[in-house]
């Protein structure tokens, strides 16, 4: 079987680049994610992987990026076995099958159609009661399609700088009114990070356009009454650095003592 030609652009070749740093990591001496289904799906794929500029350093930083939001949904599902998780803007990410949930958890994987259709091809799904769905986040009627009655964590990793803060503010106020209760576990870039967006090749090379940049996580919470921040991990000093290469250790220490790139990103959890 020959592999699969990708021809995306703009923010949808950029989870290409998500995929290569994961498998950089799964090929590591000491792998931070341990992320196998990565690594196969990358074998399958006709791609110049060149584009992505990902380096051990980035990729040891997704995997990081990656292993918190995983931890993150694990702990809400422990604690809430019969729960729903939405995985927003999917794209080719494994967290599915990395966490292998219970059977009674509810799975949806959400992005484009072209996206959902190339998950198909290339990724095996995982056991239990797991749905691909094929629409924007921005869309109306999908959501109306998940059940309301469950406890629900919506994770989103790499979706938030491609939108404008009114779209996501819009996003965050439709799940939060959508569900009894339930977590929001997502990635943010800050303000330093969106003017430096260039200096970042995957985002440069597909053509995209980051927008918005979260000064401040608290100030979301008036977005919904209840909505609550309960961790701000900033990137440059998140759990895990340690594993990190002594350089990469050495940048993210540097950058996290100097004024403005303290706060270039972050990973969040907020609770409603």
């Amino acid at each position: 079987m020959g592999r699969e030609k990708i021809t995306l652009s703009g923010p949808q070749e950029t989870m290409l680049a998500t995929l290569y740093g994961r498998a950089i990591d799964n090929r590591s001496a000491q792998p931070i994610l341990r992320d196998r289904a990565a690594e196969q799906a990358l074998e399958l794929i006709d791609y110049d992987f060149r584009k992505t500029g990902m380096t051990p350093m980035s990729a040891a930083g997704i995997a990081l990026r990656a292993r918190q939001l995983d931890r993150w949904t694990a702990e809400f599902v422990t604690a809430n076995p019969e729960a729903t998780v939405l995985h927003l803007a999917c794209g080719l990410d494994t967290r599915a099958q990395r966490l292998a949930v219970p059977p009674t958890v509810l799975w949806v994987d959400v992005d484009h159609p072209e996206v959902v259709e190339l998950r198909e091809r290339l990724l095996t799904p995982p056991s239990g009661d797991y749905r691909m769905v094929g629409a924007s986040v921005l869309e109306d009627g999908w959501l109306d399609e998940v059940p309301a009655d469950r406890p629900t964590v919506a994770v989103f990793e790499g979706l938030t700088m491609y939108l404008r803060q009114e779209d996501g503010k819009r996003l965050v106020q439709r799940i939060c009114e959508r569900f009894p209760s339930g977590r929001l576990l997502f990635d943010a870039y800050g303000p330093m990070g969106i003017r430096m967006q260039k200096l970042v090749p995957a985002v440069r090379n597909s053509g995209s356009t980051l927008h918005w940049g979260v000064a401040d996580p608290r100030e979301l919470e008036a977005w919904h009454p209840g909505l609550t921040c309960l961790d701000a991990l900033r990137s440059v000093d998140m759990p895990g650095i340690s594993l990190m290469r002594p350089s990469g250790r050495a940048a993210m220490w540097v950058m996290a003592h100097l004024p403005g790139f303290r706060d270039v990103g972050w990973i969040l959890r907020y609770r409603f």
